[in-house]
């Protein structure tokens, strides 16, 4: 099927080939004219979805959908970039403000096409009663708020559990690696910094959501829906987004050229946040993933280098605490004086409503996210977001045309956030392991709680990325990274400390594991790792069950069960159902329970650390009482009973019929399908039975109420460094935004199975495997 568009602001012809799985290869002229029409494209296959980012990101959704989203919309204003943009433009690449002007103007084209041809519109514009916007080149680099957080609401929590309990209690929460002391924040009231402190912050990250009762909100209503998510919902998200990536060296793959991997673990959604696409014009072609609402791809190969990214664990961010001036409350302690807050007004378009002007303040570290005004104090966050050169992934527009490992690390000396483990591989043989972005420099104090924002606590600009490590050609022949602390063993903490709250180690310990043991590495093999379902913590579990005995019953089928199991998360497991109904629904509640007596503490424990849960049983202390290994092993033995009762409620009384996939579930649901129920099949996408869990390679977290897969891998790309069209991907739960197109579901099951689809290169096998054509002419503007 061949369609031609003619387009105003295209200089020379153009075509967008999408391939038979839903990837576009985009081919132009010129450079100029790619981005144009990548930015065409995104609007194509997205047009909704990035619609919908800029309008959350810019504070615009009340406009659209009324009073419901108007407190949403004052959160996002407060973490706009509201710096110099002759500096934000040039942190990124010399031509990255052309790179994003183009890509704007492609994406209003396809708007004004839409204007002009309104079958083209999707369906949820015409659902919501609502129309796309144009863009603004600025409008792809001001919004901070989609980036990944760091540890700003772990540190509110921590000062919290400090207050209450002991570092070992707030252990069972966040792990900090390498261990140093954190004790409790002097002078923290948690009366006047209470717990939900950081509510509009949390607001300001949160998915938009369109319940029928908040699309009905009235002004009056409007303060109902200023309430984000759960707090231990938020933290989850957060110890949940991660990813993996390795590289293997020619001298270990079966081929002598390099393999690199692939897949970067995000909150799944429909559409998928990422996107593949394939972008060709004279002196470049580069193919991968990228954020449709982004330029450029941030993870994929230019045909000489590889490149991929995980999150790379920096403090990034600070919670602040002010005193303000009694007679004053828009004054705050500062040095020896006082220094007044900055108020900037900002005005709201409210669909059925009068315009709304709101006044945000700011202090000179970051927006103002909590008062308390009988208390005289002020929380603020401070972030390298508000820093030029911030916007999430934009420093990819660098990276990606690079051809040698020099000029790869020359780029990522422009990378602000997030922080990510890069991993490099190219034609010439050189593999790569390095961590890029913004490390705020703290002189006096370790990240890990709120200080005072009285000036005792400032950041000596950042840490130079010269100091920071890098690995090449590594004799065990591979580079990996999980999100673990991977710094090297000798790393000063002290002199150079980077952060301690990294993700627990399971999918890294795996993941080296199965590398280390190959001779020969292929790509069947990275394929088969990234879904791979072995559990490190069941296998720690079993080492602790492994002596222990129970009478006939629940315990004994349960121990029966889980002592010959291989570990492995399968979704037709009955031991993995038990194992993870036990682990997530009773032992950790009833850990918890046991060591933490205060159950306003506990409630700030969620969702808990892996690790610090396992060193917690593993080396059971006093908080067991006087026989902590007997009382450990109790623990252990009653709870695995009350799972298998659990279980045989929820699967029948067959133990050997239990299947995990029957319980843990991926599940894609349109934000649109609440307001129309009606709609439903036809919006979302699932269920898919899904094996792994959040401390699998095969990541697949889910969340504990419904085992729903809320988080993991949607993109994964598997890459043969030299012979590119033996490279595969996914993405789930397909390629669209489109319900109307087949591009919509259809990777969705090969994507639950742990299979892929080619990421084809070469223009003779693009056109082999063609399945729709698009030419784009240029049509001269009147």
């Amino acid at each position: 099927m061949t369609d031609t568009i003619a387009v105003p602001g295209l200089t020379a012809p153009a075509e967008i080939l999408v391939d038979r799985w839903g990837i576009p290869h985009l081919t132009a002229a010129s450079e100029d004219d790619l981005f144009f029409l990548q930015g065409f494209n995104a609007a194509r296959d997205r047009l909704w979805q990035i619609d919908l980012w800029r309008k959350r990101g810019l504070g615009l959704l009340a406009a659209d959908f009324g009073p419901g989203y108007l407190a949403q919309d004052v959160a996002s204003r407060h973490f706009l970039y509201r710096g110099d943009m002759a500096a934000e433009w040039a942190a990124y690449a010399e031509d990255a403000a052309a790179i994003c002007t183009r890509f704007a103007a492609g994406i209003n084209a396809y708007v004004d096409l839409v204007e002009r041809e309104p079958e083209r519109l999707p369906q949820e514009f015409r659902l919501f009663d609502t129309r796309p916007a144009h863009w603004r080149p600025e409008d792809v680099v001001r919004i901070r708020s989609h980036g990944l957080t760091r540890n700003a609401l772990s540190e509110l929590a921590r000062a919290h559990v400090l207050a209450g309990a002991d570092p070992a209690t707030d252990r069972l929460r966040k792990a900090i690696e390498p261990l140093v002391e954190v004790g409790p924040v002097p002078g923290f009231d948690p009366e006047a910094v209470p717990p939900d402190a950081l509510q509009l912050f949390r607001l300001a990250m949160a998915p938009v959501t369109f319940p029928p009762e908040r699309l009905a909100a009235t002004l009056d209503e409007a303060h109902l829906w200023r309430v984000a998510t759960d707090l231990g919902e938020v933290l989850r998200a957060q110890e949940h987004e991660g990813s993996n990536n390795w590289a293997v060296h020619g001298s270990r793959t079966a081929t002598g050229r390099p393999i690199l991997a692939t897949d970067p673990h995000r909150t799944h959604a429909v559409p998928s946040l990422r996107y593949l696409v394939h972008l060709t014009a004279p002196g470049f072609d580069a193919i991968g993933a990228g954020e449709p609402s982004v330029p450029g791809i941030m993870m994929g190969h230019n045909g000489t280098a590889a490149f991929s990214l995980t999150i790379f664990g920096a403090d990034q961010e600070d919670v602040y605490l002010y005193e303000t001036r009694p007679e004053d409350p828009e004054s705050y302690r500062y040095g020896e004086g006082w220094e007044r807050m900055r108020s900037v007004e900002e005005r709201f378009a409210v669909k059925g409503a009068p315009e709304q002007v709101r006044s945000l303040r700011f202090t000179r570290h970051g927006p103002v996210v909590h008062a308390g005004p009988t208390r005289r104090s002020v929380v603020a966050v401070r972030s390298v977001w508000f820093e030029p050169g911030s916007a999430a992934y934009l420093a990819s527009l660098s990276g990606m045309r690079s051809r040698n490992l020099d000029e790869f690390r020359a780029a990522m000396r422009r990378w602000g956030t997030p922080s990510v483990n890069q991993v490099y591989a190219d034609t010439a043989g050189t593999i790569a392991w390095l961590p890029a972005g913004h490390v705020p420099r703290r002189p006096n104090w370790h990240g890990l709680a709120p200080v005072p924002g009285d000036g005792s606590h400032e950041w000596d600009g950042m840490m130079d990325p010269a100091l920071m490590p890098v690995l090449v050609n590594p004799p065990e022949g591979f580079v990996a990274t999980a999100n673990e602390l991977n710094l090297p063993p000798d790393w000063p903490h002290d002199d150079r400390p980077v952060g301690f709250e990294w993700l627990e180690d399971s999918r890294a310990v795996r993941i080296r594991e199965v590398l280390t043991d190959q001779d020969r590495h292929g790509l069947a093999d990275s394929r088969a790792l990234q879904a791979d379902t072995l559990s490190v913590p069941a296998r720690r579990m079993q080492r602790l069950l492994a002596p222990l005995a129970a009478p006939d019953g629940e315990a004994a089928r349960g121990l029966d069960l889980l002592r010959g199991w291989d570990a492995r998360l399968e979704s037709d497991s009955a031991a993995a159902a038990l194992f993870e109904l036990w682990w997530t629904k009773h032992l950790k509640p009833a850990l918890f329970a046991r060591l933490v007596p205060d159950p306003a503490i506990r409630r700030l424990l969620a969702p808990g650390d892996v690790g610090g849960i396992l060193a917690a049983l593993e080396s059971p202390d006093a908080r067991f009482g006087a026989d902590p290994e007997a009382a450990r092993d109790a623990l252990l033995i009653e709870t695995l009973a009350e799972a298998v009762r659990d279980g045989i409620r929820r699967l029948g009384d067959d133990l050997s019929a239990w299947r995990w996939g029957d319980l843990h579930h991926g599940y894609f649901e349109h934000p649109a399908s609440a307001m129309a129920p009606d709609r439903q099949a036809e919006l979302d996408v699932g269920p898919l039975a899904k094996g792994g869990s959040s401390s699998t390679v095969m990541h697949a977290a889910y969340r504990p109420d419904d085992f729903r897969v809320t988080h993991g891998a949607s993109v994964r790309i598997v890459m043969d460094v030299g012979d590119w069209d033996r490279s595969t991907c996914i993405n789930t739960p397909g390629q669209s935004g489109d319900p109307r197109s087949p591009h919509y579901r259809d990777l969705a099951p090969l994507w639950a199975r742990g299979e892929q689809v080619p990421l084809l290169y070469s223009r003779a096998a693009v056109e082999e495997a063609a399945g729709e054509r698009i030419r784009l002419v240029p049509q001269p503007t009147r």
